[in-house]
Protein backbone atom coordinates (compact mmCIF):
# COMPACT_ATOMS: atom_id res chain seq x y z
CA UNK A 1 0.00 0.00 0.00
CA UNK A 2 1.62 3.12 -0.99
CA UNK A 3 1.89 6.08 1.20
CA UNK A 4 0.52 8.88 -0.97
CA UNK A 5 -2.52 9.41 1.05
CA UNK A 6 0.25 9.72 4.28
CA UNK A 7 1.80 12.20 2.77
CA UNK A 8 -0.84 14.64 1.09
CA UNK A 9 -2.28 14.36 4.00
CA UNK A 10 1.05 15.64 6.39
CA UNK A 11 1.90 18.14 3.55
CA UNK A 12 -1.88 19.69 3.74
CA UNK A 13 0.38 21.13 6.94
CA UNK A 14 3.32 21.62 5.77
CA UNK A 15 5.54 20.60 2.89
CA UNK A 16 8.09 17.94 2.68
CA UNK A 17 11.27 17.22 0.65
CA UNK A 18 11.69 13.98 -0.70
CA UNK A 19 14.17 12.96 1.79
CA UNK A 20 11.30 13.71 4.20
CA UNK A 21 8.65 11.28 2.03
CA UNK A 22 11.10 9.11 1.73
CA UNK A 23 12.02 8.65 5.81
CA UNK A 24 8.22 8.29 6.06
CA UNK A 25 7.88 5.39 3.69
CA UNK A 26 10.49 3.29 5.84
CA UNK A 27 8.59 4.12 9.07
CA UNK A 28 5.27 3.27 8.38
CA UNK A 29 3.93 0.06 7.82
CA UNK A 30 0.64 -0.69 5.57
CA UNK A 31 -1.92 -3.33 7.25
CA UNK A 32 -5.27 -4.29 6.03
CA UNK A 33 -8.16 -4.97 8.30
CA UNK A 34 -10.62 -7.02 8.29
CA UNK A 35 -14.67 -5.49 9.34
CA UNK A 36 -14.59 -5.78 13.39
CA UNK A 37 -11.21 -6.31 13.87
CA UNK A 38 -9.58 -4.95 16.44
CA UNK A 39 -6.51 -2.94 16.22
CA UNK A 40 -6.43 -2.55 20.31
CA UNK A 41 -7.73 -4.35 22.79
CA UNK A 42 -8.60 -2.83 26.48
CA UNK A 43 -5.72 -3.88 28.59
CA UNK A 44 -2.80 -3.92 26.26
CA UNK A 45 -0.43 -1.21 25.76
CA UNK A 46 -1.21 1.46 22.44
CA UNK A 47 1.69 0.68 20.17
CA UNK A 48 0.69 2.35 17.28
CA UNK A 49 -0.67 5.53 15.75
CA UNK A 50 -3.00 4.30 13.12
CA UNK A 51 -3.31 6.79 9.78
CA UNK A 52 -6.66 5.37 8.11
CA UNK A 53 -6.07 5.16 4.03
CA UNK A 54 -9.43 3.78 3.46
CA UNK A 55 -11.81 2.46 6.42
CA UNK A 56 -13.58 3.35 9.62
CA UNK A 57 -12.88 2.97 13.48
CA UNK A 58 -14.59 3.34 15.99
CA UNK A 59 -12.80 4.12 20.12
CA UNK A 60 -15.19 2.57 22.68
CA UNK A 61 -14.57 1.35 26.74
CA UNK A 62 -16.99 -0.50 28.11
CA UNK A 63 -18.56 -0.03 31.39
CA UNK A 64 -18.92 -2.16 34.51
CA UNK A 65 -22.36 -3.24 33.19
CA UNK A 66 -20.85 -4.64 29.69
CA UNK A 67 -22.65 -1.27 28.17
CA UNK A 68 -20.27 -0.17 25.31
CA UNK A 69 -19.18 3.60 25.26
CA UNK A 70 -18.15 5.06 21.57
CA UNK A 71 -15.60 8.06 22.27
CA UNK A 72 -14.81 8.95 18.81
CA UNK A 73 -15.14 7.72 15.39
CA UNK A 74 -12.36 7.84 12.38
CA UNK A 75 -12.27 7.41 8.84
CA UNK A 76 -9.91 8.33 5.70
CA UNK A 77 -7.71 10.95 6.47
CA UNK A 78 -7.53 10.83 10.32
CA UNK A 79 -5.40 9.20 12.96
CA UNK A 80 -6.66 6.72 15.55
CA UNK A 81 -4.85 5.89 19.04
CA UNK A 82 -5.31 6.06 22.67
CA UNK A 83 -2.65 8.68 22.86
CA UNK A 84 -2.42 8.33 26.62
CA UNK A 85 -1.63 4.63 26.11
CA UNK A 86 0.68 5.32 23.36
CA UNK A 87 2.84 7.86 25.27
CA UNK A 88 3.09 6.39 28.64
CA UNK A 89 2.93 2.88 27.53
CA UNK A 90 0.38 2.29 30.34
CA UNK A 91 -2.62 -0.58 29.42
CA UNK A 92 -5.37 1.43 27.43
CA UNK A 93 -8.87 1.22 28.67
CA UNK A 94 -10.27 1.48 25.13
CA UNK A 95 -10.82 -0.94 22.22
CA UNK A 96 -10.28 0.12 18.71
CA UNK A 97 -12.24 -1.66 16.15
CA UNK A 98 -12.71 -1.59 12.33
CA UNK A 99 -16.70 -1.41 11.46
CA UNK A 100 -15.35 -1.83 8.15
CA UNK A 101 -12.77 -3.20 6.02
CA UNK A 102 -9.63 -1.05 6.20
CA UNK A 103 -6.46 -0.04 5.18
CA UNK A 104 -4.29 1.73 7.90
CA UNK A 105 -0.47 2.97 7.97
CA UNK A 106 0.82 2.32 11.27
CA UNK A 107 3.81 3.73 13.17
CA UNK A 108 5.53 2.96 16.03
CA UNK A 109 6.55 4.78 19.31
CA UNK A 110 10.13 4.81 18.63
CA UNK A 111 9.64 4.92 14.63
CA UNK A 112 7.74 8.38 15.34
CA UNK A 113 9.91 9.66 18.16
CA UNK A 114 13.27 9.05 15.53
CA UNK A 115 10.92 11.10 12.60
CA UNK A 116 10.76 13.77 15.13
CA UNK A 117 14.27 13.87 15.52
CA UNK A 118 15.01 13.55 12.00
CA UNK A 119 12.11 15.89 10.44
CA UNK A 120 11.13 18.40 12.55
CA UNK A 121 8.17 19.66 11.35
CA UNK A 122 6.53 16.60 11.78
CA UNK A 123 6.77 17.19 15.18
CA UNK A 124 5.15 20.35 14.59
CA UNK A 125 2.33 18.85 12.04
CA UNK A 126 1.52 16.44 15.32
CA UNK A 127 1.39 18.45 18.31
CA UNK A 128 -1.72 20.55 16.01
CA UNK A 129 -3.39 17.09 15.03
CA UNK A 130 -2.94 16.29 18.92
CA UNK A 131 -4.42 19.73 19.33
CA UNK A 132 -7.28 19.85 17.55
CA UNK A 133 -8.40 16.21 18.50
CA UNK A 134 -8.19 18.21 22.31
CA UNK A 135 -10.08 20.89 21.33
CA UNK A 136 -12.70 18.17 19.46
CA UNK A 137 -12.95 16.30 23.02
CA UNK A 138 -13.36 19.52 25.14
CA UNK A 139 -16.11 20.85 22.64
CA UNK A 140 -17.46 17.54 23.52
CA UNK A 141 -17.56 17.29 27.31
CA UNK A 142 -19.03 20.46 27.04
CA UNK A 143 -21.97 19.79 24.97
CA UNK A 144 -22.63 16.23 27.15
CA UNK A 145 -23.31 18.66 30.13
CA UNK A 146 -25.09 21.36 28.06
CA UNK A 147 -26.83 20.41 25.00
CA UNK A 148 -29.77 18.50 24.76
CA UNK A 149 -29.57 14.94 22.60
CA UNK A 150 -30.81 16.68 19.45
CA UNK A 151 -28.40 19.34 19.79
CA UNK A 152 -25.59 16.84 20.53
CA UNK A 153 -26.80 14.54 17.29
CA UNK A 154 -27.10 17.87 15.18
CA UNK A 155 -23.29 18.47 16.24
CA UNK A 156 -22.55 14.95 15.71
CA UNK A 157 -23.57 15.55 12.02
CA UNK A 158 -21.90 18.43 11.33
CA UNK A 159 -18.74 16.75 13.23
CA UNK A 160 -18.97 13.58 10.82
CA UNK A 161 -20.74 14.49 7.60
CA UNK A 162 -19.65 11.39 5.73
CA UNK A 163 -20.13 8.93 8.36
CA UNK A 164 -23.08 8.66 10.02
CA UNK A 165 -24.36 6.85 6.61
CA UNK A 166 -21.78 4.48 7.49
CA UNK A 167 -22.21 3.89 11.14
CA UNK A 168 -24.60 1.51 12.43
CA UNK A 169 -27.50 3.41 14.58
CA UNK A 170 -26.67 1.48 17.89
CA UNK A 171 -22.67 2.89 17.53
CA UNK A 172 -24.10 6.72 17.10
CA UNK A 173 -26.94 6.27 19.53
CA UNK A 174 -23.88 4.61 22.22
CA UNK A 175 -21.83 7.97 20.91
CA UNK A 176 -24.23 10.53 22.00
CA UNK A 177 -25.00 8.87 25.32
CA UNK A 178 -28.90 8.06 24.24
CA UNK A 179 -30.90 4.70 23.25
CA UNK A 180 -31.25 3.95 20.03
CA UNK A 181 -34.64 4.53 20.17
CA UNK A 182 -34.58 7.98 21.31
CA UNK A 183 -32.20 8.64 18.12
CA UNK A 184 -35.30 7.19 15.93
CA UNK A 185 -37.29 9.46 18.07
CA UNK A 186 -35.30 12.67 17.40
CA UNK A 187 -34.37 12.20 13.82
CA UNK A 188 -38.40 11.44 13.34
CA UNK A 189 -38.97 14.98 14.92
CA UNK A 190 -36.34 16.53 12.88
CA UNK A 191 -37.80 15.42 9.50
CA UNK A 192 -40.97 16.38 10.72
CA UNK A 193 -39.80 20.04 11.56
CA UNK A 194 -38.49 20.24 7.92
CA UNK A 195 -41.92 19.37 6.32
Amino acid sequence: MPTAPLIQHLESYIPLSQQERLLLQERFVPKQITRKQRILTEGMVCKHYSFIVQGCFRMYGVDDMGYEHNIQFAAENDWIADIGSFHSQQPSGFIIQAIEEASILQIEQQDLYFLYLNIPKLDRIFKVIIENKYVELQNRVLQNFSSTAEQRYLRFLAQYPTLFHRLPNTHIASYLGITPEFLSKIRKGLTTKKK
